[in-house]
């Protein structure tokens, strides 16, 4: 993204109802801080949504936001959408025309956390590549098969960009941030928020290294591990699995009760269901299809283990599941009906 000549870069944030704040303050932070070391005002920005007034948060708080409708005569430079849970609730053809609009006046668009799914709809994403946070990467790619979807934890493609969100939000501001002012202010900026390492395009959301359980785990238990999560959709026998990891089945049996505090086998089970709960929840995939991509070739097998892991029936989840996670773990915090829509 290259620097403008006026005096201010514009940023326009639309928020949707129950969208990260974190995430959002994370990826505003930056311009904070370039204006502030600079001692001048680079950036300045306003954070919209489709209504106004208070707008609530994933972790129930409220912030106080603008109209979208008063931004109709805005050209602002960058435009980040911020979703969280249920994105489809929210893909209003008011907010998707702003957006479409705001991307063929010049603008450059960008989104955060699950907001690769509003930018889809909108019809920016066809034929290009996008990120979106990996609870949501296989819903999303079953929902836009026209996307070229990595899990990376952000993405430019021309003038249209996504990013994972959470603390993936700050290195996506300021690898727009260097573009517009330059490598010295960006680097001061960083060091100023402690950020020590700018991600660039290209690393991962996930990565083994950093994971808690890899850090304590034998190699052995990473690969079966690993074997595992590519074979979901066509599982392979534990005894396969432990000929390709190259380990005997009553050592794995061993290890994974050591250091899983579970078996080979129901680890398998488990992370091919929470697959599923990803589909069942995101998605409008037939039951029975969501079954057979997740592993299980008898639909009463399936509907067995998943009300057994998550306490309600895929039909039930599928619709209780679309509530707000906070929301469903603490029902006394529910927001009365009115509330949906952030009012």
């Amino acid at each position: 993204m290259k620097a403008k000549q006026s005096n201010f870069t514009e940023i326009l944030v639309l928020v949707t109802p129950h969208f990260n704040l974190a995430a959002t303050m994370a990826f505003l932070d930056p311009f904070r801080a370039a204006n502030y070391l600079a001692g001048k005002q680079h950036f300045r920005w306003c954070i919209a949504s489709e209504k106004g007034g208070l707008c609530r948060a994933s972790n129930g708080i409220r912030i106080a936001v603008e109209p979208l409708q008063t931004q109709r005569q805005a050209r602002p430079d960058i435009v980040l959408v911020s979703s969280s849970w249920t994105p489809e609730a929210f893909s209003s053809e008011l907010l998707l025309s702003a957006i479409r609009r705001y991307a063929r006046t010049g603008s450059y668009v960008g989104g955060i956390d699950t907001a690769a799914f509003i930018l889809a709809e909108a019809g920016l994403l066809n034929g290009r590549r996008a990120t979106v946070h990996y609870e949501h990467i296989d819903s999303f790619g079953e929902n836009y098969p026209r996307i070229d979807v990595c899990e990376d934890l952000y993405v430019h493609d021309g003038n249209i960009g996504t990013c994972c969100g959470g603390a993936a939000a700050g290195d996506y501001a300021l690898s727009l941030l260097r573009g517009l002012v330059g490598d010295a202010l960006t680097s001061d900026c960083a060091k100023y928020l402690f950020h020590n390492n700018l991600r660039g395009p290209g690393v991962h959301q996930t990565d083994e290294h950093l994971e808690p359980l890899g850090n304590t785990a034998p190699q052995k238990v990473r690969d079966a591990i690993e074997i595992m999560e590519r074979h979901l959709e066509t599982p392979i026998s534990i005894p396969a699995l432990c000929a390709r990891a190259g380990i005997s089945q009553r050592q794995l049996n061993r290890l994974f009760r050591k250091y899983v505090k579970t078996s080979p086998q129901l680890y398998y089970r488990d992370i091919r269901l929470d697959r599923a709960r990803g589909l069942v929840t995101q998605t409008e995939l037939p039951i029975a299809e969501i079954a057979l991509a997740s592993g299980f070739a008898s639909q009463v097998h399936f509907s067995r283990a998943y009300k057994a892991r998550f306490g309600a029936s895929a039909t039930q989840d599928r619709i209780e599941g679309r509530v707000p996670f906070e929301f469903r773990a603490w029902p006394m915090y529910r927001p009365p009906d009115s509330d949906k829509n952030g009012d």
